[in-house]
């Protein structure tokens, strides 16, 4: 079975903790006074987390199923989404936290009937998650020349012990293409569960304005910021718990302001192989709820 594509936000922590591949210890600067780690030990850690991330971002064994509530200024809504070698499937179960309106649910019973007569449909969507991996891997490829990095020392995360790093760009690197332009001006802290060698947290902070597509496309503002949190959500599976992105700018002419924030819960594990088709028997079987969670 091919590896499964994930969205770019179930990537993003991975992007970043990609970028120590190579590294000397010379770049871990390890501050001995609050933490006991020497530095050949952080890049030893980073390493192994590396690896770990890796692998699991391409197992297509253990799909899951949860619950995305999703915040804007303008909206807010929850869905099941499940997992399937097919791409995710979706089940819209609430908007403003209140469950959906009769006119509501009739137009996501509709929407569901499309996706099954249609496989197209679902095609489409997938041929979308593929077309951001290729634009992922754009990044991953210069991820260990974009930045430089600094331990920081141990700290207290959310469940454990975690170990962070700061990371800032690196003055030598020359962007090949607009997906890595904004790895020049993006600052920020990782941190690690040592535990576990899995990352926690990720903070990315923009410092200074970025073109997209060399000014073609548009441009990001200084000050936007993103979080990302992962945790074990169960059978020592982690996943994206929180995602929240601030951005502002211009792309295509238009003034654009991204504020959002992206909530995952309530994760149960499935069985592998699951098709579209039966993602939707499934979200119709128990709407507006989960298997048994394992989180």
């Amino acid at each position: 079975m091919p590896a499964k594509i994930y969205p770019v936000r179930r990537l993003l922590p991975l992007l970043l903790l990609l970028s120590w591949a190579g590294l000397s210890p010379a770049l871990f600067k390890g501050q001995a006074a609050s933490s006991a780690l020497t530095p050949p030990q952080a890049q030893a850690l980073v390493e192994r987390a590396l690896a770990t991330e890796l692998r699991t971002a391409q197992d297509p064994n253990h799909p899951m199923r949860y619950r995305l509530r999703k915040t804007s200024p303008r909206l807010t809504s929850t869905k099941e989404i499940v997992e399937t070698r097919d791409g995710d499937v979706a089940r819209l179960v609430s908007i403003f936290d209140k469950p959906l309106s009769p006119a509501d649910e009739q137009r996501e019973q509709a929407r569901l009937d499309a996706l099954l007569s249609d496989p197209g449909l679902q095609r489409h969507r997938k041929q979308g998650e593929d077309e951001d991996a290729v634009r992922v891997m754009k990044i991953l490829r210069v991820l260990p020349q974009a930045f430089l990095y600094q331990f920081a020392g141990s700290g207290t995360g959310p469940t454990a012990t975690v170990e962070k790093f700061t990371f800032r760009p690196n003055p030598d690197f020359n962007p090949p293409n607009f997906e890595t332009q904004i790895l020049t001006q993006m600052t920020g802290e990782l941190w690690i569960d040592a535990a576990h060698e899995r990352v926690a947290r990720l903070e990315g902070h923009l410092q200074q304005d970025v073109d997209i597509g060399w000014g073609i496309l548009g441009r990001l503002k200084k000050g936007g910021w993103i979080v990302i949190e992962q945790a074990d959500v169960g059978a020592r599976q982690w996943r994206t718990v929180r995602f929240q992105m601030v951005m502002s700018g211009r792309v295509l002419f238009l003034s654009r302001s991204l504020d959002t924030l992206e909530e995952q819960t309530q994760f149960a594990p499935l069985p592998a192989g699951l098709d579209y088709r039966q993602a939707i028997q499934m979200l119709r079987a128990a709407p507006g709820n989960t298997a048994p969670a394992v989180r």
